[in-house]
């Protein structure tokens, strides 16, 4: 019996995750499920899987987890301390699925005992790419990709050699806003760009979809798990959502991953790994679907994308102020302080205000990522007020 743990239960890739493994109770045991604010549906979940531990990162929260756990034998936690403890405990497999910067922490902690860890958390690689990864080789653990795209690279590649790709295509939906003419996007309002024409995701990946930030990171994720220089990376725009990402060969062969849009997929390959095994997912009518179609991600429509090249190339901690920076800008739309148009201009300028900090000598430490995301925060905020102001 392989046994699991789920950080970030109580989301779209969590729930998604529970979904499977409730599927087939004989074959997982659930350890510790982690959320947080939304301590109904934790406890629900521990109770339903008979998991260990139960943790929600709000300490506030913690009175009503216990109350929902009282008599079923789960114990109950709260903070940041009890995430990490929760995340270490010796399991085969753990799910790294809190949204934003604050699943690095749980995530590091994860990979100690030289687990199995399913990455979902594309800021961990984002913000500190190369302490996640150096400390997986440390501790003798393996990191599989969960992200659509990163997992359908991760199983083109089976059996390749990396000396052999010459390129690697990521795929974009194009999110809410990719039939909009350029001039009516500075009008688009939170429920509009909260609205994804294919994906049901949560509502602040889904706006990041639109903006195309989402996609934007997952460029900067690309280098820092594949180890490809970023003029290897390419994006193109594909509306059916079908094809999620393709390997190009120096023999001018392309390996295409091709899947329903379904988290599922990707999480039950990394969930099975490295067996495939069956899933509740759709399969293709390739004479239904008739055709797919492809267009070119412009980055003067999509700024983000141009940023994140600019971050790749900068190197150091570029990655963690642009995150931060997106963070920031990203709860400043979704509060009516800024336009949807505006986010980028936040993360650019913030970008600009720390480019010596980021780049400066140093080796990278969680207390060195931990400052400049704090320092990218205050200046993101001050940039908004400076918006707000005009």
């Amino acid at each position: 019996m392989k046994t699991v743990t789920i950080l970030g239960a109580t989301g779209s890739i969590g729930q998604n995750t529970i979904d499977l493994i409730a599927r087939r109770p004989e074959t997982f045991r659930v350890v510790a499920l982690t959320g947080g604010r939304n301590i109904a549906q934790l406890a629900e979940d521990a109770i339903r899987l008979r998991a260990e531990i139960a943790v929600t990162g709000f300490e506030a929260g913690l009175e009503e987890l216990r109350d929902r756990l009282s008599g079923s034998g789960v114990e109950a936690a709260a903070g940041q301390a009890a995430l990490n403890e929760a995340a270490a405990r010796p399991v085969d497999w753990v799910m790294s699925a809190i949204v934003g910067f604050a699943g690095l922490e749980p995530g590091l902690s994860a990979l100690r005992p030289g687990t199995t860890l399913a990455l979902a958390n594309k800021e961990s690689l984002v913000c500190a790419g190369a302490l996640l990864m150096g400390e997986a080789q440390a501790q003798g653990a393996t990191i599989l990709p969960v992200d659509s795209e990163h997992s359908a690279v991760f199983q083109a590649l089976v059996g390749e050699d990396m000396e052999a790709v010459e390129r690697i295509v990521i795929t974009a939906s194009g999110g809410a806003f990719r039939d909009w003419p350029e001039d009516r996007l500075a009008g688009a309002t939170l429920a509009e760009a909260s609205s994804h024409p294919n994906w049901d995701m949560g509502q602040r990946i889904t706006i990041d979809s639109a903006s195309l930030f989402n996609k934007a990171m997952e460029l900067i994720e690309t280098r820092e798990f594949f180890r490809v220089s970023p003029e290897q990376i390419e994006v193109v725009i594909h509306p059916e959502s079908l094809i999620h990402a393709l390997v190009g060969f120096r023999d001018g062969a392309l390996m295409a991953h091709v899947g329903p849009p379904d988290m599922r997929h990707a999480i039950g390959y990394a969930l099975n790994w490295p067996e495939r095994n069956d899933l509740p997912v759709e399969r293709l009518d390739l004479v239904k679907i008739g055709q797919m179609t492809f267009r070119n991600a412009d980055q003067a429509r999509h700024p983000a994308l141009r940023l994140a090249r600019e971050v790749m190339e900068a190197g150091g901690l570029s990655g963690a102020v642009f995150n931060a920076a997106k963070e920031s800008a990203l709860d400043g739309f979704i509060a009516g302080r800024i336009g949807f148009l505006d986010m980028a201009q936040v993360v650019e300028e913030v970008l600009n205000r720390l480019s010596g900090d980021a780049t400066g000598p140093g080796a990278m430490t969680l207390d060195a990522v931990r400052e400049i995301d704090a320092r990218a925060r205050t200046q993101a905020d001050a940039v908004m007020t400076g918006f707000a102001a005009r």
